[in-house]
């Protein structure tokens, strides 16, 4: 199993995005997962690391909650 990080920036509100990523990721893999954990930053980060490698970044990709879902998928 694995842990999955969603780290997000406070200042710029990404809270309800950092939830809904792991809201999805809860309801898709469930038991798969050891923990999906949100991570405060600033400076307007959104990145999302499983088990420490980043599978999204704000600035290089595109949001989109069922693409970070696949690429999640990819690593597990």
């Amino acid at each position: 199993m694995v842990t999955v990080e969603i780290e997000y920036c406070v200042p710029c509100g990404f809270l309800p995005r950092a939830e809904d990523v792991q809201h999805a990721l809860l309801t898709t893999f469930g038991e798969e997962l050891d923990s999906v954990a949100l991570s405060t930053g600033t400076d307007g980060v959104f990145v999302v690391r499983v088990g420490g490698d980043s599978v999204f970044r704000k600035g290089e990709d595109e949001f989109d909650v069922d693409e970070i879902v696949r690429r999640v998928r990819s690593r597990l």
